[in-house]
C-alpha cells in the first residue's frame, strides 16, 4: 500500500520539488540552521515585530489573559479579548464591522463557501493564493479565472455574465505572494461601481502592516477602504501573530457567524493570542518610519535584480528572482545560503511550471548595506 506514496516521493525528488521541515533559530534579522548563520530573507516578519523582545516583554507584563479558549466562540470561547480586538479593528477601518478567524487559511476556505451559492459566479485572478482556490472549490458557485491582473479581461467577463447570476464575486490579492506585484485597486473599484451585482473580495495578507499611512494595507494606500465588500487579511505576517480578519458590513458579519463552518466548528484561538494581536495591531499603526524604509529597500533591490538580467515583476517587498527550472532554483538557493543568505526556492505547484524562483522577502530590520553582498552574488 505504501509503494504508491514512496514512488510519488521519488518523483518529487527527481523533479527538484521535494520538501521537508528545517529546524532553525532566529534572532533579529538572522537565522541559524545547523550552525550556519545567515541573513534571513525568507521571513514574513516584514516590520521586525516578531523579533521585538522589548514589545513582547511589555505585553506579557500587563497581560493576564487565559491560555486557552477551550471551545468555539459560539459556545464559551467569546472572551472580552475578542470583543476588544474587533473593536480596535473596526475603529481603524472607518467603523466597519470586523470578524476574527483562526488563520488566513480558515478565513479563505470558510468565507467563500458561506457567501457563494449556485446563483453566484466567482471571478478569480489566475494567481490567487491556494487558500482562496480551495475556498472557491468548496463552494457551490461556478467560477472562472481571469488573466492575472488583466482588468480588461475581468470587465469583459462581468459584462458577459452580469444578467445571468444574482451576484458576481471578484476575488483577488492586493499584493501577490509569489510575484510580489499588485492589482490596481482603484481601477478594480471603478469596475465594481459600474455593475449592481458585483462584490469585491480582496486579500491583504502581504499588504497589512506595510502599506498605507497607518499600515492598513493597499486599500488604505489607495483610499478605497470603504469600497471593498470583503477586505480580508492575516495577522501571521507583518503583525507577528496568528489568525485572520474580515472587514465588512455588519450584515455580512452576522451572516458568517451563522453560516461559516470553520468559524462555527473550530475551537477559538486562546484569548492571550487575541490580546497580543490587538496590542501589536495598535503598535503597528505608528510605524511609518519602518514602512518608508521597507519601501525604499524594496525599490532598490527590485532595480538591482532587473539590472542583473533576471525577470522580476515585483512592486513590493516580495522580490522574486525567476530562474525557470526547479533544480536550478534549488541549486542557486543552496549557493546563496552558503554565502550567508537564507533564500528559499519556490517551485511548482506553488508557482506555474518553468517559473521556479528565488523568493526574497524583505524586512524593515534589513539595511541597504546588508544586501550589497547579495547583489554581487546574484
Amino acid at each position: 500500500m505504501l509503494d504508491f506514496y514512496a514512488q510519488q516521493l521519488d518523483t518529487l525528488k527527481q523533479q527538484g520539488n521535494f520538501r521537508q521541515f528545517t529546524q532553525n533559530h532566529q534572532t533579529d534579522k538572522w537565522i541559524t540552521i545547523e550552525q550556519n548563520k545567515m541573513l534571513n530573507l525568507s521571513s514574513n516578519d516584514y516590520l521586525g515585530l516578531a523579533s521585538n523582545t522589548e514589545l513582547k516583554t511589555q505585553f506579557l507584563q500587563q497581560s493576564n489573559s487565559y491560555l486557552s479558549s477551550s471551545s468555539s466562540r459560539l459556545l464559551t470561547g467569546d472572551f472580552a479579548e475578542y470583543e476588544a480586538c474587533e473593536a480596535s479593528l473596526s475603529k481603524a477601518f472607518n467603523g466597519r464591522s470586523a470578524l476574527l478567524f483562526n488563520s488566513g487559511y480558515h478565513m479563505n476556505i470558510g468565507i467563500l463557501p458561506a457567501i457563494c451559492d449556485n446563483k453566484t459566479l466567482i471571478l478569480a485572478d489566475k494567481l490567487v493564493h491556494a487558500s482562496m482556490i480551495d475556498g472557491i472549490r468548496l463552494s457551490t458557485a461556478k467560477y472562472v479565472r481571469y488573466r492575472h491582473n488583466d482588468l480588461a479581461h475581468l470587465e469583459k467577463l462581468i459584462e458577459q455574465n452580469h444578467d445571468t447570476y444574482e451576484r458576481i464575486v471578484v476575488v483577488t490579492e492586493s499584493i501577490f505572494s509569489m510575484d510580489g506585484d499588485e492589482t490596481d485597486l482603484s481601477a478594480l473599484v471603478a469596475i465594481k461601481n459600474k455593475f449592481s451585482r458585483v462584490m469585491l473580495y480582496v486579500d491583504e495578507a502581504h499588504a497589512i502592516g506595510v502599506r498605507g499611512t497607518k499600515g492598513l494595507g493597499c486599500a488604505e494606500q489607495y483610499n478605497v477602504l470603504d469600497e471593498i465588500d470583503f477586505l480580508v487579511g492575516t495577522f501571521g505576517k507583518a503583525l507577528a501573530s496568528v489568525g485572520g480578519y474580515l472587514i465588512c458590513h455588519s450584515i455580512i458579519r452576522e451572516f458568517l457567524i451563522n453560516t461559516m463552518r470553520p468559524l462555527i466548528f473550530s475551537t477559538a484561538l486562546p484569548p492571550l493570542n487575541i490580546a497580543w494581536t490587538q496590542y501589536v495591531f495598535e503598535h503597528m499603526q505608528t510605524m511609518q518610519k519602518q514602512r518608508a524604509h521597507l519601501q525604499n529597500l524594496s525599490d532598490s533591490l527590485q532595480q538591482h535584480v532587473l539590472e542583473k538580467g533576471y525577470q522580476s515583476p515585483s512592486t513590493s517587498h516580495l522580490v522574486p528572482v525567476i530562474v525557470g527550472e526547479s533544480t536550478l532554483a534549488v541549486q542557486k538557493a543552496k549557493t546563496l545560503q552558503q554565502q550567508g543568505f537564507y533564500i528559499m526556492p519556490v517551485r511548482p505547484p506553488t508557482v506555474p511550471k518553468n517559473s521556479a524562483r528565488l523568493r526574497i522577502s524583505l524586512s524593515a530590520l534589513i539595511q541597504h548595506q546588508d544586501l550589497e553582498p547579495l547583489i554581487k552574488c546574484l
